[in-house]
């Protein structure tokens, strides 16, 4: 399989673990409309075989964003070669970008894991921990996720104090809404709860593990390294312009 093979698996396996609940197939292009603050669920996507010039439905993406009272958004995927000048063009702001990272789990070793539990549902305690302003519309999004998933929470002293989730697809276990209490940092719970699910993942078939993490995040990074991550498939960024009401 090539790399770009590999790069396009991964970016499926992460759109159908992170899905929005509102969303429309336009012209070639997944338009993904959620609401709330997440732009991975609220921005226009390539998909892969798609057309890259953006140009031909930038008029219908801000129509559409606009009737829902928010911005026009488009994710820029590194894969999807193309999309930039014509969005730069129409008016369109470079913001973000998050880096793609993937692991082989033939290489991973059972981890730790005490403290850790297991659910196929997050609870109150787990969907409480949000190191952003609590977001109504998350808890709609896991619950549109139809592959199957797991919910890791590290409760100590039965505090959750760090939590993660995992979502299977084609082979591939993808992570994500990795989170530790501000109080509970730097004590090994974020990669107790993430290896945790690195080794439900194997239980469920899965070869290999991918997530998206801010590019600039370094203690992420030198987390998700520690567990094995350490190729980069790709990057993206998004391009936003606001639109008129």
């Amino acid at each position: 399989m090539s790399a770009d093979d590999i790069a396009w698996r991964v970016e499926e396996a992460c759109q159908n673990a992170w899905p929005s609940p509102r969303q429309v197939l336009l012209g070639g292009w997944l338009l993904r409309a959620s609401g709330g603050a997440t732009r991975r669920t609220n921005s226009v996507n390539p998909l892969r075989g798609g057309p890259r010039d953006p140009g031909g439905i930038i008029a219908a993406a801000e129509t559409i964003y606009r009737g829902l009272g928010q911005p026009s958004r488009f994710r820029v995927p590194s894969i999807a070669a193309g999309m930039d000048e014509p969005l730069e063009r129409a008016g369109y702001t470079a913001e973000g970008e998050t880096a793609t990272l993937l692991a082989d789990l033939a290489d991973h070793r059972p981890r730790d894991c005490a403290h850790i539990e297991l659910s196929d549902r997050p609870d109150e305690d787990w969907l409480a921990l949000r190191s952003v302003q609590p977001d109504p519309i998350f808890g709609a999004m896991v619950d549109s996720i139809v592959l199957p998933k797991a919910f890791a929470a590290c409760r100590i002293d039965g505090r959750v104090v760090a939590k993660a989730y995992g979502v299977v697809h084609d082979r591939l276990l993808v992570l994500e809404s990795v989170e530790t209490h501000p109080e509970h940092r730097q004590r090994g719970y974020a990669a107790r709860t993430v290896g945790h699910l690195m080794d439900w993942g194997l239980t469920q078939g899965a070869g290999g593990a991918c997530l998206q993490v801010v590019a600039d995040n370094a203690p992420a990074l030198a987390l998700y390294g520690s567990l094995g991550f350490r190729t980069e498939l790709y990057r993206y960024h998004y391009r936003s312009k606001a639109t008129a009401g």
